[in-house]
């Protein structure tokens, strides 16, 4: 999942992105609304967390303005204005969520994964590939009803295979999954990551190599 988190507060922005980047996820950082409809741009971003009161303006007009011009990207509203009507104001302006400060880093995720998997289609929590099950909710994956180890980059990748519905993954889209622009890694680490995933998934293979173009997921 790609995260774009746009707050002024430096140090709160900053401890979000490492808890997110510690879960699995890429994640870009803004502290005002200058970049936001150029970062929004072709399918860039999964998920935006969009401070209230940004230097630049309220974020409800930004959100408005964004919505008017067509864009769908699920955003969640951070705020430390928690009345009835300010959370009204929110999901009325086109948000899909509004989580009041402060708040626990374990319900922002949660809030955000869901806001992810609602993006294109509604999504059951875990989902069967014959003998592999994979839990998004708890992110876990199990083959053959056995847990396996997977490390927080190893099942994002995971989440992005099994949503390609059986679709061509390139390396590109891999990088923007699993990376974000500020730690954009170079040479062959995405073949390394797959690399880890198909040995931990076990036989028979699951993922398959399609030379010069990227991987495809074939349970």
């Amino acid at each position: 999942m790609r995260v774009l988190v746009v707050e002024d507060q430096a140090e709160l922005r900053r401890a979000i992105a490492r808890y997110l980047r510690a879960e699995g996820h890429s994640v870009d950082e803004l502290n005002d609304g200058r970049q936001l409809g150029e970062y929004l741009e072709g399918d860039f971003v999964d998920v935006l967390v969009l401070d209230r009161m940004l230097p630049d303006g309220d974020a409800i007009s930004m959100l408005q303005r964004l919505r008017r011009e067509g864009n769908r990207t699920p955003t969640l509203i951070l705020s430390s204005r928690d009345t009835v009507q300010d959370r009204v104001d929110g999901l009325e302006a086109g948000a899909d969520d509004y989580l009041v400060k402060p708040f626990a880093m374990e319900e922002l995720t949660a809030r955000l994964r869901s806001l992810s998997r609602r993006r294109d289609a509604p999504q059951p929590s875990v989902v069967q590939f014959g003998s592999l099950s994979v839990d998004f909710g708890r992110r876990e994956a199990r083959r053959d009803g056995v847990l396996i180890p997977l490390r927080p980059k190893e099942f994002s990748l995971l989440e992005l295979f099994a949503t390609s519905n059986g679709r061509l993954v390139t390396k590109e889209q891999i990088l923007n999954w699993c990376w974000d622009v500020q730690h954009q890694p170079s040479s062959n680490v995405e073949e390394v990551l797959v690399a880890s995933l198909r040995r931990k998934l076990g036989p028979p293979p699951l993922l398959q190599t399609v030379r010069g173009s990227g991987y495809r997921f074939e349970p």
